[in-house]
């Protein structure tokens, strides 16, 4: 198999008529727009969503169908992204459920599909730093159910940035006195593999750390050198790194992204340089990953 393909499973496909897959980035959009494809090419979803603004949907490929683009807000942070997640989301979604992905991470193999997920009104994959019960899960990857989004808009849901702490910790007691239901760790991890899980016996994935092993060498390269943001990648930069080397033209491409780091590097600087206080706040902007 080409390895360059995201579509990892074989020729199964499911109908899931009742969720509506959704994205929403203003950054690496050629990514997320491959994440949204390997989806689709195992499913069939009620309606398939990317929100992004127009400024930078010019700037991307082609959007193919049936992904429908929905124009918004540019979204330059992840506090950003969080916003719209959890207020501006629900206002899109018809179906019963919708499955978030973002540009590190989609569907692995549909035949791992359980129909107990839609049981939920919340799933991603667990959080193995939470010992306390409240450790799902990672909104990345995630499903929820279209009453969770209209709870999140409720007076009462203290919204904040990262969007899925925000709802599977903060207001998790809140979510839960209202009837919404969190799946267990168990099931969560059935679901997608993150920090915890394992990416051969998940539905799906998310994290950037995982994608040479989920889409192999190749197919991590293809997604990187499409990236135009790349700070997710700084936490696990060696790992990827080796894992670039073991595959073709290896050499060649580490030391292309080692130049690359270095000329990321250079232009944080700068910016925290131009960013202090009384220097001139004009000069540049650079946006934030959608951090989840």
């Amino acid at each position: 198999m080409d390895d360059s393909n995201p579509t990892i499973a074989g020729d199964r496909r499911l109908s899931l008529p009742q969720v509506t897959l959704c994205a929403a980035s203003s950054v690496n959009l050629a990514a997320t727009i491959r994440a949204l494809e390997a989806c689709m090419a195992q499913i069939d979803f009620a309606q398939v969503l990317l929100f992004t603004d127009s400024a930078s949907i010019a700037k991307a490929p082609p959007v193919p169908a049936p992904i429908k683009l929905v124009h918004v807000a540019p979204m330059l942070s992840s506090a950003a992204y969080s916003s719209f997640i959890l207020k501006g989301l629900a206002d899109h979604v018809v179906s019963s459920h919708c499955l978030v992905v973002q540009w590190d991470g989609h569907v692995i193999d549909a035949g791992r599909w359980s129909a107990e997920f839609l049981d939920y009104d919340y799933v991603g994959a667990s959080w193995p730093q939470f010992g306390d019960g409240h450790d799902v899960g990672n909104g990345g990857f995630s499903l929820r159910s279209r009453r969770l989004l209209e709870a999140c808009r409720s007076p009462d849901f203290a919204a904040h940035h990262p969007e899925d702490l925000a709802i599977g910790r903060t207001n998790r007691p809140l979510l839960e006195a209202k009837g919404m239901r969190f799946a267990p760790r168990e099931v969560a991890d059935r679901f997608a593999a993150e920090r915890a899980g394992d990416p051969d016996r998940s539905f799906g994935y998310h994290g950037v750390f995982l994608m040479p092993r989920v889409l192999g060498a190749e197919g991590f390269w293809t997604a990187y050198a499409s990236l135009d943001e790349r700070s997710s990648l700084k936490p696990d930069f060696a790992d990827l790194l080796r894992a670039v080397f073991g595959g073709a033209r290896g050499a060649r491409r580490a030391l292309a992204m080692i130049g690359r780091r270095l000329g990321d590097a250079t232009i944080g600087r700068r910016f925290r340089r131009v960013n202090k206080p009384g220097k001139n706040r004009e000069s540049l902007c650079i946006p934030s990953g959608n951090g989840d």
